[in-house]
């Protein structure tokens, strides 16, 4: 009988022989197979960094834009001279006077050819008629002759939010306007002296007690009667002023209400400078500086002899110009950049 243990024995040594054949086999099949191909590493991309729009168009544009904040709604149109746009600019904004649009009001003054040169951004917010049918900047009202209300708190925002996204050189910003735009502008001047560095007034007026519109009608006619500054109130920003002596919209003794402001406000009397001469268009002018012997001029008064209400040396393609005065677009450019904001940094905030 033959041992069931060898006989197992010899089983499995010949099992083992056929899987170690079996796996040759196999194996020799295997190489004519093509590869699996590599399970590539997942790479997860980065999500597109958000950056925010920016309101500066290209060099050398004109462009269109709307505000909307808490302090209201503005149309405005926004001037960027050729140049880099890295370039910290001064920023300068003109506000229009009634029955005039943005676009109107940089074609009449021809600001933008002046900032062409000068390399400065041009902001000209453009009042709704939905605010004022005539397009007036409301000035005569309580709640627009303070910092933080009305429309001083809404021009005053858009000015930070372009001087913020343009990034503007911050501590030269300057606001001027004709007629209601230079009242506006007169106050913008004085509730926001740490946004504005100096102010231009064309054919305009102090507000003061103005309170409606009998009494700004009062004021425009009859050269208003100015009031004492309120407590705590300084010193009136710089400012230069045009006026024609033969305006008859607004007259022309509101002028000398912004060389009595500023006297009212310095503890010694400011030494006084005059010049006399004729423009390239034939109108006489009388140029009159006020200051200290040391430091920068603090009022500069223009009067056009012979003009009326209209922007001195304004191009006849925008309303309310007239051509052959002194270039007031020129003349307030030099006197803005010559005066800095002594401020370190900008206000926080966007709003009023």
């Amino acid at each position: 009988m033959r041992n069931p243990f060898r006989a197992l024995l010899t089983l499995s040594r010949k099992m083992r022989k056929g899987q170690r054949a079996a796996g040759r086999i196999a194996k020799n099949l295997l190489k004519g197979l093509p590869s699996a191909p590599k399970a590539k590493p997942r790479v997860t991309k980065a999500a597109p960094r958000k950056t925010r729009p920016t309101l500066r168009g290209a060099p050398a544009t004109f462009l269109d834009g709307r505000f909307s904040g808490a302090e209201g709604t503005l149309d405005y149109k926004l001037y960027t001279p050729p140049g880099s746009s890295r370039r910290k600019l001064p920023l300068v904004v003109m506000l229009h006077g009634c029955g005039q649009t943005a676009a109107d009001f940089a074609s009449g003054t021809a600001m933008n050819a002046w900032a062409e040169k000068a390399g400065v951004l041009v902001l000209y917010p453009q009042q709704s008629t939905l605010a004022n049918v005539g397009r007036c900047w409301n000035w005569h009202r309580p709640d627009n002759q303070q910092r933080g209300r009305g429309e001083p708190a809404k021009i005053a925002a858009l000015t930070r939010l372009v001087a913020r996204d343009c990034k503007a050189d911050i501590s030269r910003i300057y606001v001027a306007g004709l007629s209601a735009g230079a009242a506006a502008a007169a106050i913008l001047g004085a509730a926001y002296p740490d946004l504005y560095a100096a102010v231009g007034i064309h054919s305009g007026l102090t507000h003061d007690d103005v309170r409606n519109i009998p009494g700004a009608l009062a004021a425009m006619r009859n050269g208003g009667a100015l009031a004492k500054p309120s407590p705590g109130v300084g010193a009136p920003p710089p400012t230069i002023v045009f006026h024609g002596d033969k305006d008859e919209v607004v007259n022309p003794l509101n002028a000398a209400n912004f060389l009595d402001r500023l006297r009212q406000s310095q503890p010694e009397p400011l030494k006084e400078r005059g010049e006399t001469g004729r423009s390239a268009g034939g109108r006489e002018f009388t140029r009159t500086e006020y200051g200290y012997a040391r430091g920068p001029t603090l009022l500069e008064n223009w009067q056009v002899h012979g003009s009326g209400h209209a922007w001195s040396g304004g191009k006849p393609s925008g309303s309310y110009t007239d051509p052959k005065g002194p270039d007031a677009s020129g003349e307030m450019l030099r006197f803005f950049l010559a005066h800095k904001r002594k401020a370190s940094r900008a206000p926080a905030s966007v709003g009023g």
